[in-house]
């Protein structure tokens, strides 16, 4: 199978914006504070894995369709995901703080976990909070635009761990410091871009980029 390091800085470059200020970030922040936060990033950046590698096979299914409605339907989606990214940029700090808070009570209830159950509560909680958003969708959606599901999925998993490993060690300052919004809205423009790219290449007009 082949391996493209430019597809692969491609999909950490779209993947890791989007997740940034999104619930990713909170929950891993959350966990990290009630666990170790090595143990904590082990368990998410695994959940993490699984999510992509479904997300990677899905796209992977989809890129075998009529390749006309599949590449439109890939551009809407990379259309919607701008638009939801950029609609909620100027909630995004309101959206970190209600979903602190939804972390901090599943984290409650879960209770002190060490070793492998902190892994394992960790996993779950990502697993079953995160399943089916935006970052899932866009990773699909770049195997079907790329053709190279294992350049996307390591660039995507990459991202996702980036993410966390931010989250877990640095998640607090980072949030005090960054502006959520602003991030939000960059991940947003690269959707509204590849939407474009995607429409330009289905007309003949494919531009040299990734």
């Amino acid at each position: 199978m082949i391996f493209s390091l430019t597809v692969a800085a491609a999909a950490f470059a779209l993947i890791f914006p989007v997740e940034f200020p999104d619930k990713t970030f909170i929950a891993t922040l959350v966990l990290a504070t009630r666990y170790r936060p090595l143990l904590a990033w082990i368990g998410v950046s695994s959940a993490f894995l699984v999510q992509t590698v479904i997300a990677v096979t899905a796209g992977s299914l989809l890129s075998a369709l009529p390749k006309t409605p599949v590449t439109v339907a890939s551009a809407l989606l990379f259309l919607i995901g701008g638009f939801v990214l950029l609609r909620g940029a100027s909630k995004a700090a309101e959206e970190g703080q209600e979903a602190e808070a939804e972390f901090e009570e599943v984290a409650a209830r879960k209770g002190a976990q060490k070793g492998w159950h902190a892994i394992a509560t960790s996993f779950l909680v990502l697993f079953l909070a995160e399943w089916g958003d935006l970052s899932q969708l866009l990773t699909a959606n770049l195997v079907i635009r790329y053709q190279e599901p294992l350049s996307v999925g390591v660039g995507a998993w990459l991202a996702l761990a980036a993410v966390s490993g931010l989250a877990a060690l640095l998640g607090r300052q980072l949030l005090m410091r960054v502006q959520l919004a602003t991030i939000r809205r960059i991940g947003g423009t690269v959707c509204l871009l590849l939407a474009a790219l995607t429409l330009a290449g289905l007309a003949g007009l494919e531009l040299p980029i990734g």
